[in-house]
């Protein structure tokens, strides 16, 4: 069986940690390796000090980190960081993507994911990556979260999925994966009789006295 290498893009949004669970799930085979792969950018009109970058870099690594515990609650995982800095429209992670050889690039899909941009940038999306690409979309949100997902989607630009060149993108929702109750341990309440010690003792009555005549 042929070791497969699968990139996780790492964004502080839940989109993304569902994604890695995901993967986690429903991907990863044993012998797999999964890169947690984090890009970071200075905003823009902001200046380019070394201490800033440095700070960028050191709370990607952290965030990654974060990523790293997850996947460390899966037994036998193979898990790399690479945090590096580039673009916000995907050019970097593209680029990333084929240099490393990943078989597979799983994203968590949310309003202000890269995959938009690079859609509307290039007329075919498919063409930046040479491997199979799955953008997982989270669960669905409460009643009362998703009237605020509405309200702050109001805000945001009008961007439709439907809209974008997604054919050769596998938009999926996670499965969700039930809590299990771990098993109950039988035990013997008595496992050896003979090693019980019975002791018995008269009962005296308190107050009570005996009376010879």
């Amino acid at each position: 069986m042929d070791v497969r290498k699968i990139v996780v893009v790492v964004e502080d949004v839940d989109a993304a940690r569902t994604a890695l669970k995901w993967a986690l799930h429903n991907l990863l085979r044993f012998g797999d390796f999964i890169t947690l792969l984090h890009v970071f950018s200075p905003a823009m009109n902001s200046s380019r000090s070394k201490n800033k970058i440095r700070l960028l870099r050191l709370k990607g690594y952290q965030l990654a980190l974060s990523f790293k515990d997850i996947c460390n609650n899966f037994f036998n995982t193979n898990v790399e960081i690479i945090v590096t800095e580039g673009d916000q429209e995907g050019g970097k992670i593209a680029a990333m993507v084929r240099e490393i050889g990943a078989s597979a690039l799983v994203v968590g899909l949310h309003d202000r994911s890269f995959l938009y941009k690079l859609a509307m940038a290039h007329n075919s999306i498919a063409n930046s990556f040479s491997c199979r690409v799955l953008a997982i979309k989270p669960p669905p949100l409460p009643l009362w979260r998703s009237t605020c997902a509405r309200a702050s989607a109001a805000r945001a630009p009008d961007i439709s999925i439907s809209s974008m060149d997604f054919s050769q993108i596998e938009i999926g929702r996670p499965l969700e994966v039930p809590d299990i109750a771990p098993p109950k341990v039988p035990y013997k309440i008595c496992p050896d009789p003979s090693a019980i010690i019975w002791r018995s003792r008269k009962s005296k009555r308190k107050g009570s006295s005996c009376i010879s005549t």
